[in-house]
């Protein structure tokens, strides 16, 4: 540490999110007695999308063989249960049913499990009679059983994180807006309102403001941070114990999103959600919220229209389902027909940091993007909290090979 307002530290990272601290956490176990230092722009950790999501541990059967997702997401579910076991944090191994509710879903689903054994995970086939005796208020033609999928709370995982880089001797300080970023040969200076941080190597983990970061670092992204609000319902106690799984929906294989699933959380009540609404705002959870500039960015992007184009009929189905409670109920009685627009409580919004390239196409993998003593994680969504372990352990072992 030095004077007037300068810092120094062996390694940066940008972020307090689950991949940030876990990051953080994987680099001091990597090289033990390094300094490390956390910057978080808000007053805590796990503020934006690692506290707003479902709070599921993915088992990896979505995504593309032999991608990023598919081989971190796998690690990341054994990694976070042995994390969570270790740390007294709460855990619980639910299983998921996928479920088809007809014939075209049913196509879809025999697909996926393919995909699933390709990807080496443990899945069975339900038919209709089995699936309706293991979960007794669904309804479909068939579902794909993953016994590995669990839920936790991401943003106690986060907090664990944090106090462990502490305890090791790292800082992690919040309430730390980055201003600039500044790279030479010998180091990576660092610029905040308070003061200015010197470090050998920078890491940036910032989620919704990935671009803007990497841009800030005189890169070019080559991608944009597309907001989408995905929106959530609680439903009321007496509903607690309507599913023992989490039940998902067959997702559409041309989109990144998986559809409004029925999630039993590890506190206790059962949520649904999320849909994918274009967010006007990055940051800003309310509905109706509009942070103007995030708009215009996104307005002057050419790939934004290009994609805006090509999902003109989805688009228009998610907004209407969020105006117009009844169209969101109607995806959830798809397969749970019980439910009644009564038992919707909305319940605070999530926002998905979605990286669309200049041609309108969606980064489905995970992306990095590297320089000499820099690497920023400019798209890290779903399963990034699943897969936050292992993300830091790669990104440790990119830095101190």
């Amino acid at each position: 540490m030095s004077a007037h307002g300068r810092d120094a530290a062996d390694v940066v990272v940008i972020g307090g999110g689950i991949v940030g601290l876990a990051t953080a956490w994987q680099i001091q176990q990597r090289r033990p007695g390094i300094t490390v230092a956390v910057l978080e722009k808000e007053t805590g950790v796990a503020t934006h999308q690692t506290g707003h999501n479902s709070g599921v541990i993915h088992s990896g059967i979505y995504y593309e063989p032999g991608s990023l997702k598919a081989t971190l997401c796998k690690r990341g579910a054994d990694d976070t249960k042995a994390f969570a076991r270790e740390h007294g944090i709460p855990c619980d191994t639910t299983g998921k049913l996928l479920v088809a509710t007809d014939d075209a879903e049913h196509q879809r689903m025999l697909a996926l499990f393919e995909r699933a054994q390709v990807n080496g995970l443990d899945v069975r086939i339900l038919d209709a009679a089995q699936l309706r005796q293991a979960e007794p208020h669904i309804r479909g033609c068939g579902a794909i059983e993953v016994p590995t999928t669990g839920i936790i709370d991401y943003r106690r995982v986060s907090q664990v994180l944090a106090e462990l880089v502490v305890a090791a001797g790292g800082v992690v300080e919040t309430g730390v807006e980055v201003t600039g970023i500044h790279e030479s040969a010998e180091q990576v200076r660092i610029d905040t309102a308070e003061k200015t941080w010197t470090a050998a190597h920078l890491v940036v983990c910032a989620g919704l403001q990935a671009d803007r970061l990497a841009t800030m670092a005189g890169l070019d992204p080559e991608v944009q941070i597309i907001p989408f609000r995905g929106e959530y319902f609680t439903l009321p106690p007496s509903r607690n114990g309507l599913v023992a799984h989490l039940i998902y929906p067959i997702p559409d294989p041309e989109l990144p999103f998986l559809g409004v699933h029925l999630s039993p959380t590890i506190h206790g009540t059962l949520t649904v959600g999320p849909n994918a609404v274009l967010g006007f705002a990055r940051e800003r959870y309310g509905k109706g919220a509009v942070t103007p500039a995030d708009v215009a960015q996104y307005l002057r992007f050419p790939g934004m229209w290009k994609l805006a184009r090509a999902n003109v009929r989805t688009g228009a189905r998610e907004l209407s389902n969020s105006l117009f409670k009844r169209g969101y109920l109607a995806q959830c009685r798809k397969y749970c027909p019980e439910l009644t627009l009564s038992d919707l409580v909305p319940m605070e919004a999530g926002i998905r940091a979605q990286a669309v390239r200049r041609d309108g196409t969606l980064v489905h993998d995970f992306l990095l993007k590297t320089t000499a003593r820099s690497i920023h994680v400019l798209n890290a969504p779903s399963p990034a909290a699943t897969s936050a372990l292992p993300i830091g352990e790669t990104l440790a072992a990119q830095l101190y090979p």
